[in-house]
C-alpha cells in the first residue's frame, strides 16, 4: 500500500520502535550534540550531518559518551549542497533539522551567508524529504523571529516582526517550511525555542559568557545591553521538546508551529547576578558598546506561551532555571570545558 508522507506512521515513543535511524543537521553544534545524545538514549540510531572541514573536527559530538557515539553515524556535509543533504535524509524515519548560522552580531557583517544557510539550506532538506517521503521532519525556528514582545506570554499566533537579518532567515525559513506542508503535504512540524542555555554553548551567548568569564578568574565582566528579558530554556528541556514533536502522532502536529519555553523571565542584569550568587563571585558590570545591538534591532522582551506544545505533546519543562544554572557552571569550572573556549574576547 502506498502512503502519502504525512500518512506514514512516526512511532510514537522512539524507545519501542525498534532502533530506526534518525538523521540531524547541525548535530556538532549545541543543541544538535544534546539532541544527539538524547535521540540515541532513547533508543535510536543518528545519522549526523556534520559541516565539512579540513580538520575532520566532529564539534561536540567528539566528548559525548563512547556508548553514545558508537550508535552515531557521522556525515561530513553542508545543507547548502543538495547532494550531502539527500544522502544524509535516504532511509531516515525522521529528520531534525537544526543547521543554522545562528549569531545575531555576526548577521550585520555577512547576512548573505544567513540566507544561503538557513533559507536555502532548509529547501534543500525540505526538497530531500518531499521526494524521498520521509515520514517526519522537524523543523527549527527561533524565538527571535517574534522581535520584542507586543502581548506576553507570547503564544504562536503572535506577530512574526524580525529585528535582524538573522531572525529575517529564520522566518523565511519557517515560511518555506510552511509551504511545503500546504503544497505537498509535507510532514514538517516546527519547533520555536526560546533562548536555550547550557553545557557546550557558545561564548556567542550571555550565560556562557558570564560563567566562563568568572569561570577564568574575572570579576570586571563586559556585556552589551542590560536591560532585555528572556526567558531561558535549559538544553536537556529543549532537545526533549525536539522528542515529543518529533515522535508524536501526526495528526496532533504536522504542519503546525509550537513555542518551546518556560513561561519564566529575567533580565539579563539580574541573571548576571543571579550566576555571581551561584558562583560566589563579587562582579563588576560594564556595558561594552561594541556588544549592544543597533536600537531598532536589539529586542527588548521575550517569554514564552508553550500551552499548545503542552496540549499536543505533554511536554513540559523539567528544570527551572537556577538548577539549569548549577549544571551549566559545573562544566565551565572543568578546566578541559573551560580551555575550549576564548573567555577573553568578544566572540561573535
Amino acid at each position: 500500500m502506498n502512503r502519502t508522507p504525512a500518512d506514514r506512521p512516526v512511532p510514537a515513543d522512539p524507545g519501542d520502535d525498534g532502533g530506526t535511524t534518525v538523521a540531524v543537521t547541525g548535530a556538532e553544534g549545541f543543541i544538535g550534540s544534546h539532541l544527539t545524545e538524547a535521540l540515541v538514549r532513547a533508543g535510536h540510531r543518528v545519522r549526523a550531518m556534520v559541516q565539512y572541514n579540513s580538520f575532520s573536527s566532529y564539534g561536540w559530538l567528539e566528548t559525548l559518551p563512547a556508548e553514545v557515539r558508537e550508535e552515531v553515524d557521522i556525515q561530513l556535509g553542508d545543507v547548502r549542497d543538495p547532494g550531502s543533504v539527500h544522502a544524509l535524509i535516504e532511509g531516515a524515519e525522521a529528520v531534525y533539522h537544526l543547521a543554522a548560522l545562528i549569531a545575531i552580531p555576526y548577521s550585520y557583517r555577512a547576512p548573505h551567508s544567513y540566507v544561503d544557510t538557513n533559507i536555502t539550506g532548509t529547501l534543500n532538506v525540505l526538497e530531500a524529504v518531499r521526494r524521498l517521503g520521509t515520514p517526519r521532519l522537524v523543523h527549527t525556528s527561533t524565538s527571535e523571529t517574534y522581535g520584542t514582545a507586543l502581548t506576553v506570554p507570547i503564544t504562536e499566533d503572535h506577530p512574526i516582526n524580525t529585528q535582524s537579518p538573522y531572525a529575517a532567515s529564520k522566518a523565511g525559513a519557517d515560511r518555506l517550511a510552511d509551504s511545503y506542508h500546504a503544497s505537498f503535504g509535507t510532514p514538517v512540524v516546527t519547533l520555536r525555542p526560546f533562548n536555550t542555555f547550557g553545557p557546550r554553548q557558545s561564548m556567542r551567548a550571555v550565560i556562557p559568557t558570564v560563567i566562563g568569564q568568572i569561570a577564568a578568574g574575572e570579576r570586571t565582566l563586559t556585556l552589551g545591553d542590560l536591560r532585555p528579558t528572556r526567558d531561558f530554556t535549559f538544553v536537556k528541556d529543549t532537545a526533549r521538546a525536539f522528542l515529543a514533536v518529533g515522535t508524536a502522532p501526526a495528526a496532533e502536529v504536522a504542519g503546525r508551529t509550537f513555542n518551546a519555553g518556560t513561561g519564566g523571565e529575567i533580565s539579563v542584569g539580574d541573571l548576571v547576578r543571579l550566576i555571581g550568587k551561584l558562583m560566589s563571585a563579587d562582579l563588576d558590570v560594564r556595558e561594552d558598546c561594541a556588544r549592544i545591538r543597533p536600537a531598532n534591532s536589539e529586542v527588548m522582551r521575550l517569554v514564552a506561551d508553550a500551552g499548545r506544545l503542552r496540549a499536543a505533546t505533554g511536554w513540559r519543562p523539567a528544570y527551572d532555571l537556577e538548577s539549569g544554572l548549577a549544571e551549566t557552571i559545573a562544566f565551565f569550572r572543568e578546566p578541559a570545558n573551560l580551555a575550549r573556549y576564548k573567555t577573553d574576547i568578544y566572540n561573535i
